[in-house]
């Protein structure tokens, strides 16, 4: 029999919400298997769909910098909720924005070795020196950059202090009005969490999971075979307006979709808006915390 660590069981409720027994029985049920887990709890209405280490947090700052058709994204950490909100810290990780801009690094290791703007110093160097002067561990841990090309627009948007950040490229011949429309999405993409573009993004594996939790309560509902199969089309159509950008719901307008809103505001600026991509940061995402006490709970239940 497949041993349940405390890890696992940690994972796993960072990934669902569960409840530390109900991840415990699903993980024994499942071996062990922590996306078999994940997929036992939803169909018994214990997790929620989509959320991935929704829980889970880590302390600094999610940044943006944009300027003109380029826009850059990055998360800087460190330890302490204290120091993500001290100003020397923050003005640190606008300072590596820009820095990302300015570069042709596609990776933190490769962008760490390049030279800091304006210094005969690396930027592993520059972030040492801020160690050093913050007495906290700080990392750059992950950044995006958009080069729009011309005739789009660079949309962005920070949450709660740096808790959230987007970033969206919108492609539309209406220059004066491009970039509101950018932020505008930004700021639905930071408050309603979409998971994909549009449906045809969405993954293989996603549809079958998807499928086969929308089969299992509707064969629960013990209707006839037909029926079971629209059941499951009505569900599938639900995931879509949940976790696709262009047909979820806007914020501003909860009756019209994404892709409804757009169309509106091409025709009042006589153009066509189209989202052609973007991204979503939260701050510490998928981090693992050391959590003694909590180990010390789960391991509690299993003696």
């Amino acid at each position: 029999m497949t041993q349940i660590t405390a890890a696992m069981v940690k994972q796993l409720r960072d990934a669902t919400g569960a409840g530390m027994m109900d991840a415990k029985a699903a993980l024994t049920e499942a071996q062990g298997n922590i996306e078999e887990a994940t997929k036992i709890l939803r169909k018994k209405g214990l997790a929620a769909a989509g959320k991935k280490a929704g829980r889970v947090t880590a302390e600094g700052t999610v940044t943006t910098f944009v300027d003109g058709n380029l826009g850059v994204m990055v998360e800087v950490n460190c330890e302490t909720d204290f120091v993500g909100r001290n100003e020397n810290f923050r003005a640190f990780a606008e300072e590596v924005a820009k820095a990302i801009a300015r570069s042709s690094a596609n990776t933190v290791e490769a962008f760490n070795a390049e030279m800091w703007p304006g210094s005969s110093e690396t930027v592993a160097h520059k972030t040492a020196e801020m160690i050093a002067s913050i007495k906290e561990n700080i990392s750059i841990r992950r950044f995006v950059r958009f080069n729009a090309p011309a005739g789009s627009s660079i949309g962005s948007y920070v949450h709660g202090g740096g808790k959230i950040g987007v970033l969206v490229e919108v492609a539309g011949s209406s220059e004066t009005k491009g970039s509101e429309v950018a932020r505008d999405v930004a700021m639905h993409i930071a408050a309603a969490e979409p998971r994909f573009l549009r449906r045809e993004d969405v993954t293989q594996k996603d549809l079958d999971t998807e499928r086969e939790i929308a089969r299992d309560a509707a064969l629960k509902s013990g209707k006839p075979e037909n029926i079971v199969e629209k059941m499951v089309t009505g569900k599938m159509e639900k995931f879509y307006g949940e976790t696709c950008l262009l047909e979820q719901p806007y914020i501003k307008d909860d009756k019209a979709t994404v892709s409804q809103h757009l169309a509106k505001q091409g025709k009042e600026h006589g153009c066509t808006y189209v989202v052609t991509r973007f991204e979503r940061y939260k701050l510490g995402e998928g981090i693992e915390k050391k959590s003694d006490d909590f180990v010390a709970e789960v391991m509690s239940y299993q003696k």
